[in-house]
């Protein structure tokens, strides 16, 4: 999938978090969008996802040269974030069985396959609740790379994760994120985004 943004902004309030933002994003080029807390990374990450209009300026999809409505954007990407909560209530085997009715797992993995792939196999019966900030993030990042979409959205995807889990995430992203289009927000810290083709500063598009 083909991402271009012409001259996007977004306006809160009287203040702009970022303007003029000209940019295309294709599949197999990764992009990271750097910046720090508060520049407006994950604002653009939710415009890209098509949750968040931009204020002024246009974002359109292209699939094989054929545009793609917006409204029909979220049939096709998976995003991972901090701002994006698990059901507390569920197990993880149940929050695996809920996610995947709605997308198909890569490579028609079986529930079994992705809970093996998440290294939380003895976990896979507890009440999400109980689980440490580190266990929410690999099935956040789970959920959203062993999704069978054209399009990965990682926000901060190596936040609460050790140095054990961190090589996990570099794995699991090179194996299952082939041919995507992928974009990774960041703070800076290389080992989420060293992988990436193109990276951009958002605070370059500051007003």
């Amino acid at each position: 999938m083909k991402i271009v943004l012409e001259k996007a902004g977004k306006k809160f309030y009287r203040e702009w978090i970022f303007r003029n933002l000209n940019i295309e994003i294709r599949p197999s080029e990764p992009l990271a969008v750097l910046g720090p807390n508060g520049s407006g990374k994950s604002t653009l990450l939710q415009i890209i996802s098509g949750s968040v209009t931009p204020t002024e300026g246009s974002i359109s999809y292209f699939e094989d040269k054929k545009k793609i409505e917006a409204s029909d954007i979220f049939r096709h990407v998976s995003i991972a974030a901090p701002y994006l909560e698990l059901p507390e209530e569920f197990t993880m085997t149940e929050i695996i069985r809920f996610h995947f009715r709605f997308k198909k797992p890569v490579n028609d993995f079986s529930e079994d396959e992705i809970i093996s792939i998440t290294g939380l196999e003895h976990a896979k019966n507890k009440t999400c609740k109980y689980f440490s900030s580190g266990m929410k993030q690999r099935l956040k990042l789970s959920l959203a790379i062993l999704s069978d979409v054209k399009m990965i959205l990682l926000d901060e995807p190596c936040s609460n994760l050790d140095a054990d889990a961190v090589s996990w995430y570099r794995e699991l992203i090179t194996l299952y994120s082939q041919d995507k289009t992928i974009i990774v927000c960041s703070n800076n810290h290389t080992e989420e985004f060293d992988f990436c083709k193109h990276r951009i500063n958002i605070s370059d598009w500051k007003k």
